[in-house]
């Protein structure tokens, strides 16, 4: 019973930390068009592609903004039609980013972003409070990057990836009569990205990048059960209730293929493809420092256990008509896809097959802009059927998003 309850535990709030939910919100622009990333236009281009920034129209460029993420899941259980709904309150992932024209064949740039982010607040007593009652993730990235032009009408970025993370998650412990909190804030990570960017003419853009796995290093975990101290010892706690771990967090690597044509001066047409490796997820590791709550023979503090996630595939397509030098509107529409079935789901960071609209405007002010952005997700309802953490029923979602940018250009 302990093994169990350790492994549903710490298992399924450190997935959640692993990046099983990544949202995005990069760019208020890009969201405005499905979140699609040939835009070389501004500085906001950084985090999409690093080799884009050498093709923004500008000596020096600076976008930055900020998002609202509004979200709420109903689950149900389909045998004694209990119904329960979350409690999130507002996310509010922010972007920025800079770019730099050295000369006409090298640019620099710097992104910062936090593509992992939410908060998902279940009611204290539901049904599935030993798994989640609460749980807030965040995460950073920060890629400063270079791009050098190939030729008057392509080039290459690479970049480099720093990123942290923090994750503070509560669940019920009712074997024990108590709650749990599971707690890292100094999670870290590196990776790398690059990509090349082509204006074979004045008409089309393309983008191809990718971007690599972060191994997110928790070396500073702490466990810490809110229960009678008499229990301590059989869970392996010190006099305060608490124990340490360490694990290694895969983040996934993403590929992504993207255009941009301009039907007419006035109406550009985009679409994107994006590949996202979620098959890294076929394990995850916890090492405890003293409690013995693992499942390997040879070590009984580590714990092993395989998951079931799969790549996905995300298709955007996205559309701005400049009705004058002023005002610009935009629309679009992408399918998000689920990185695991219906067997594998899992209620701390739930996750649905989805159709999202988007759409919004631009405001140009000479070197100045403003953007503004809304997204509406319709989430595809679940029957769960997780056999592993014995949780069944019917789950469905809600999303909305919107977002307020703004960019600069300082032209030569």
């Amino acid at each position: 019973m302990k093994k169990l309850f350790i492994t549903t535990a710490l298992l399924s709030g450190m997935m959640a930390f692993a990046g099983g939910f990544r949202v995005s919100l990069q760019g208020v622009r890009q969201l405005a068009m499905a979140h699609t990333s040939a835009h070389a236009e501004d500085a906001s281009v950084a985090f999409f592609n690093p080799a884009g920034i050498s093709f923004i129209p500008a000596k020096l460029s600076v976008a930055a903004g900020g998002f609202g993420a509004s979200s709420k899941i109903t689950y149900q259980n389909i045998n004694t039609l209990e119904s329960y709904q979350t409690d999130n309150p507002l996310g509010t992932p922010v972007y920025a980013a800079v770019a730099y024209k050295v000369n006409d064949q090298f640019s620099v740039g710097f992104s910062f972003s936090s593509p992992f982010g939410s908060t998902v607040k279940w009611p204290s007593d539901w049904a599935g409070k030993e798994m989640v009652q609460k749980m807030q993730l965040k995460g950073l990235y920060f890629q400063p990057m270079v791009s050098v032009k190939l030729a008057p009408w392509a080039s290459l970025g690479v970049s480099y990836i720093h990123a942290l993370g923090i994750v503070d998650w509560d669940k019920a412990v009712t074997q024990f009569g108590g709650t749990m909190n599971i707690k890292d804030e100094k999670a870290k990570g590196n990776g790398f990205g690059f990509g090349f960017y082509f204006q074979p003419n004045d008409k089309l853009d393309v983008s191809i990048a990718y971007r690599s796995p972060v191994d997110m290093k928790a070396k500073n975990g702490k466990v810490t059960f809110d229960i009678s101290p008499n229990l301590y010892s059989l869970v392996g706690l010190d006099a305060n209730g608490q124990d340490d771990f360490t694990a290694t967090l895969p983040l996934v690597e993403e590929y992504t293929i993207g255009a941009t044509y301009k039907i007419t001066p006035e109406w550009k047409l985009s679409a994107d493809f994006n590949y996202t490796g979620w098959e890294r997820y076929n394990k995850l590791t916890l090492d405890f420092a003293n409690a013995p709550v693992g499942n390997q023979a040879s070590d009984p503090t580590v714990l092993v256990t395989p998951k079931d996630f799969h790549n996905t595939k995300t298709f955007r397509v996205g559309t701005e008509y400049a009705f004058n030098s002023m005002i610009s509107g935009r629309l679009g529409w992408y399918w998000d896809e689920s990185p695991y079935d219906d067997e594998h789901f899992i209620p701390e960071t739930p996750s649905f097959d989805a159709n999202v609209f988007t759409g919004g405007i631009g405001l140009n002010f000479n070197s100045f802009g403003l953007d503004i952005a809304v997204a509406k997700s319709f989430p595809k309802s679940r029957m769960v059927n997780n056999q592993y953490y014995n949780f069944t029923g019917q789950a469905k979602a809600e999303s909305f998003y919107f977002g307020l940018g703004l960019r600069y250009n300082l032209i030569k």
